[in-house]
């Protein structure tokens, strides 16, 4: 009996490993929805008017569909100039901006932009956050992004990387990152910790990280696109070679 358990629990290891792990998102939008089931329609209707009375507000609008990419997406270019944007009711005044890919969880459709498409991007409790880095740990931080394929950084950014990872240059608002300096970012609280493979973030000193929940990216989001609605303009990104792969 012993045996023959032994050798069936043998039988049932596998020798199979993980080679890869790729992901790509979908939005699931009125495409899907042609041929409506009116049956499950009529079921779901109760339901849908409450989450449609909590989702459905429109926050603002979007000129185009955007995405977050590596090495560079309009969605990750928005967010991180988005948290730059958000600094001044913090009293703050970063140098740079930069949101993970991993806090990205859908990407933003082209027209009206409603509570629910921004919560469908920022699901997360993470709040923005703020520290500061000298220049080498900041070059620490970029060979860190690059070593992924590049992260979103905001538009004070340039960084050239190279097709297997490495970080070959470098600038912050024009100027070479000088490993001597101070340099003060704005990101969200989560990555403060080192995730992400971003370790250098662990590092950061005379850190601001309000805990509020008004704090949350979300909010901080939403906020932008009704800033900008009361202008009287959509919200806009585009890849500006932010970060290039030579």
């Amino acid at each position: 009996m012993l045996l023959s358990a032994l050798l069936l629990g043998s039988a049932c290891q596998s020798h199979y490993e993980v080679a890869s792990i790729q992901r790509s998102r979908i939005l699931i939008d009125s495409r899907y929805d042609s041929q409506p089931d009116q049956k499950a329609a009529e079921f779901l209707k109760p339901y849908k008017h409450v989450v449609d009375s909590v989702m459905g507000p429109v926050v603002g609008r979007s000129a185009k569909y955007m995405t977050a990419q590596r090495p560079e997406g309009t969605l990750s270019n928005l967010l991180s100039d988005v948290l730059v944007w958000a600094a001044k009711d913090y009293n703050e005044n970063p140098d740079f901006g930069m949101y993970n890919m991993g806090g990205v969880r859908a990407d933003l459709p082209k027209g009206d932009v409603t509570y629910g498409d921004v919560l469908d991007i920022a699901p997360f409790e993470n709040k923005i956050a703020f520290g500061t880095l000298t220049g080498a740990e900041v070059l620490e931080l970029f060979g860190q992004m690059a070593s992924v394929g590049g992260e979103g950084v905001s538009s004070s950014v340039r960084m050239v990387i190279t097709k297997d990872g490495r970080l070959e240059s470098a600038t912050i608002n024009g100027e070479p990152v000088d490993p001597a300096k101070n340099y003060r970012l704005t990101t969200i609280d989560y990555l403060l910790g080192g995730t992400d493979k971003l370790e250098a973030l662990k590092k950061c000193r005379d850190i601001n990280a309000p805990k509020d929940v008004s704090n949350n990216s979300r909010f901080v989001i939403m906020n932008y696109f009704r800033y900008m609605q009361k202008q009287g303009k959509e919200v806009d990104a585009q890849i500006e070679g932010r970060v290039v792969v030579k």
